[in-house]
């Protein structure tokens, strides 16, 4: 008994660490705040993005509607520039790795954003995912208008754990399981069944080796 006690508290100890469970990343603040970006004329790339790990088969990122403009609803693809859909999306993970028009520049968020403008013809705001040339590694960035080559372009975040050609072999991974926009980031999120699952095993396990041991 003494044993399976110690072995339930271990498994929920291991559990309970960081690597075990999704982590979300959240961008609730308006992304130009502070410049005058939205009044100047022509397109602006604003930088200041945040430098994390992101885990794609665990890991969420969390955008708020009413910040960036959106509709609280992720409407995802993951493919090549010429083959997104001419609408109906918000969130692009974009395939392409390079500057095909231009080979010596440096694949960028502006022809990234160039890319997805070339076919996406329904306005709208929205969030993208590219691989950077220059930095070897992929970032998330925020456009008020996917469908226009003259939209301002806010970096949210680039992605330190996915250099390289591992990286670009990750791309396609992504998933719409890894976004989500909400409508209120001033919620407590409820308790995930997991963590509740764990809280139950480090209780039990306390009252099993309180029996064990008997009373003080």
């Amino acid at each position: 008994m003494r044993q399976l006690t110690f072995y339930c508290i271990g498994a929920a100890l291991l559990a309970l660490c960081p690597g075990a469970s999704a982590r979300t990343f959240t961008f609730d603040t308006a992304p130009f705040a502070g410049t005058n970006v939205l009044n100047t004329p022509g397109r602006q790339l604003v930088g200041g993005e945040d430098f994390l790990p992101f885990l794609i088969p665990n890991d969420i990122f969390s955008m708020d509607a009413a910040v960036f403009g959106v509709e609280p609803a992720v409407h995802f693809v993951n493919s090549t520039a010429a083959n997104l859909p001419t609408g109906g999306v918000n969130v692009v993970v974009l395939q392409d790795f390079d500057n095909d028009s231009n080979p010596l520049t440096p694949f960028g968020a502006g022809n990234a954003a160039d890319m997805i403008a070339g076919t996406i013809t329904a306005h709208g705001a929205g969030f993208f995912i590219y691989f950077n040339q220059s930095l070897d590694l992929p970032r998330l960035v925020y456009s008020t208008d996917l469908s226009s080559s003259d939209s301002d372009l806010k970096v949210l975040a680039r992605m330190l754990n996915l250099t390289g050609q591992e990286g670009r072999n990750a791309m396609p991974t992504f998933t719409a399981a890894n976004f989500e926009i909400t409508e209120e980031t001033s919620t407590a999120p409820e308790p995930s069944g997991f963590l509740m699952m764990t809280g139950a095993c480090l209780i039990g396990a306390c009252l099993i080796l309180r029996r064990v041991r008997g009373p003080a």
